[in-house]
């Protein structure tokens, strides 16, 4: 089931019309988004590969998002120098995060507290992103210690209409995986409900993305920032269904 030319394969012998992806495995895969669009008679249920590709990897997407007037955490393109770790701790204060450019649920991030661990928590978080994203890129943040994370519902269209449906407040985890996700969030006034729609809204038209995904933020003290983009149609989605009535795989096709 990860063998993308079978897949290919199966799909034009079955005389399919398309391929939709579900949630996980190859669905945030550009090169396979790009190798059933470019397939003879079978559609691609999800967004563009190179969209796909813009807003799959973090740093990309953070250049994205600020060229598009939408707030991010202070942070930098990728580093390789413990030196430029405890630099940015200095300017912007500890922790620090470093995640993995291909990262994601915690895995490839680590914090570092004081100068002292810069050199070992680089070394540990391009181990943990060349291991599991097989991409040892690693850049950093710096990192909020209590913030609430929401997540925006966008769909997007072929004609440059995009919508929020709503958000999803996630912030009861464990290890940085979602145990409850409700929605609307409690946390959120209808303004600052309505500037983070839009700034989804926003970041999403800015990368040229089409069909459904999520766009994650962390909220702290009235203040929201663009943390990533789940370029895919989450398990998680029924959540915003039952509180909207839309059946949100139905728009994706």
């Amino acid at each position: 089931y990860l063998d993308q030319d079978a897949i290919v394969e199966a799909a034009q012998q079955a005389d399919a019309d398309a391929i939709h992806p579900g949630y996980g495995f190859l669905a945030e895969n550009a090169d396979f988004a790009r190798k059933v669009e470019a397939a003879e008679g079978v559609t691609w249920i999800g967004p563009a590969g190179d969209a796909m590709e813009k807003l799959g990897e973090k740093t990309k997407a953070r250049n994205i998002m600020q060229e598009a007037d939408v707030p991010i955490v202070p942070g930098t393109d990728p580093v390789d120098d413990p030196e430029r770790v405890k630099e940015f701790g200095e300017a912007n204060g500890y922790p620090v995060a470093i995640k993995a450019e291909g990262g994601g649920g915690g895995r490839g991030m680590k914090i570092v507290h004081d100068p002292e661990e810069a050199e070992e928590q680089l070394e540990s978080a391009k181990r943990e992103g060349e291991a599991y994203f097989s991409n040892d890129s690693v850049y950093l943040e710096r990192y909020l210690e209590n913030p609430r994370h929401i997540e925006v519902q966008i769909i997007a269209d072929h004609h440059g209409n995009v919508r929020h449906l709503g958000e999803r407040d996630c912030s009861l985890q464990r290890r940085h995986q979602k145990v409850i996700e409700e929605a609307p969030s409690p946390a959120l006034d209808e303004d600052l409900r309505e500037q983070i729609g839009e700034a989804a809204k926003r970041g999403v038209d800015a990368a040229g993305y089409t069909n459904a995904g999520t766009v994650e933020f962390l909220v702290e003290g009235g203040n929201f920032y663009f943390m990533e983009v789940n370029t895919r149609i989450q398990v998680e989605h029924t959540v915003t269904e039952q509180i909207t009535g839309l059946d949100i795989v139905k728009w994706q096709i």
